[in-house]
């Protein structure tokens, strides 16, 4: 049986790190290994590097194993002060970078800030994910059901199924228009699809959960209310599901789903384009 180990990690670039976290974190994913995250963003001068550097040495020294270190660095003489120090550096960008070029024959042209960066390039998508922000924030909830025709997917479920953070990553992640309306108790007692709702047939997506994870979400927030029993979230998600059956809505169970697995069928399943840089 392979030993868990803990390790320092750390994710350094001169831009927001996010490209560093996340090629990091997948690598690390593959290991049994317990990790103490460090992220650095903006280690954009000389001066920023060295103090780095004397970090993942220190943590070296105290623990007697090399941190791990992922970074995404465009300047050399920055780039290199880490290289130098005692964690154990991998160049997650350069490990493409080269056999790109090999392929491409052209040089690359590194910018800093280029990835996340706001650049003249890439000014439209970022002006579109904005707007995607905005409309799902005033979307939210079924706070108005005014201009659904603007869209994308419009998210049905019970409270406290996932339908707002899901949501709210589907706009700020790929800039996806997206709103979403809750079913509540009150409706139970004749549930049907709200009229506002009807002509957007196609852009509905439903979202439903086991009762019993339900109850447990709605116990954190209401605990010992019916909202939060198992019997009255039972007879919700009961109701909604064959509400989405009858209606022919797609719907998706999202208990076992992390709200980027979530957000990302329904991206699938739905043939939604992504707007992410």
């Amino acid at each position: 049986m392979n030993m868990i180990v803990e390790r320092s990690v750390f994710y350094i670039s001169d831009g927001t790190a996010i490209t560093a976290e996340v090629l990091g974190h997948a690598v690390m994913s593959q290991f049994p290994v317990d990790t103490i995250s460090v992220t650095l963003p903006f280690v954009e001068n000389v001066q920023r590097a060295l103090a780095v550097k004397a970090q993942i040495n220190a943590i070296c020294q105290q623990s007697g194993l090399r941190p791990l270190v992922f970074l995404s660095i465009v300047t050399p003489e920055v780039k290199e002060i880490i290289m130098q120090s005692e964690g154990f550096c991998q160049d997650i960008v350069q490990t493409l970078v080269a056999p790109l070029q090999q392929e491409l024959g052209i040089a690359p042209a590194p910018v800093v800030h280029r990835t996340h960066g706001l650049t003249a390039s890439n000014l439209g998508k970022y002006d579109a994910r904005i707007a995607a922000i905005d409309y799902t924030l005033a979307h939210d909830d079924g706070i108005s059901l005014r201009g659904l025709e603007d869209a994308q997917v419009i998210l049905l479920g019970v409270s406290r199924c996932g339908k707002t953070p899901t949501s709210l990553y589907l706009a700020m992640q790929f800039g996806v228009k997206a709103a979403n309306y809750p079913f509540i108790a009150d409706d139970m007692d004749n549930l049907k699809l709200p009229a506002a709702l009807r002509p957007f047939q196609h852009k509905l997506f439903g979202l439903t959960i086991d009762p019993e994870r339900l109850a447990a979400i709605r116990q954190e927030r209401a605990e010992n209310t019916r909202y939060a029993s198992l019997r009255q979230c039972r007879m919700e998600v009961g109701e909604v599901e064959a509400l989405f059956r009858t209606q022919q809505i797609r719907y998706l169970n999202s208990t076992n789903y992390s709200v980027e697995e979530i957000a990302t069928k329904i991206l699938d399943i739905m043939g939604l384009n992504r707007r992410m840089f």
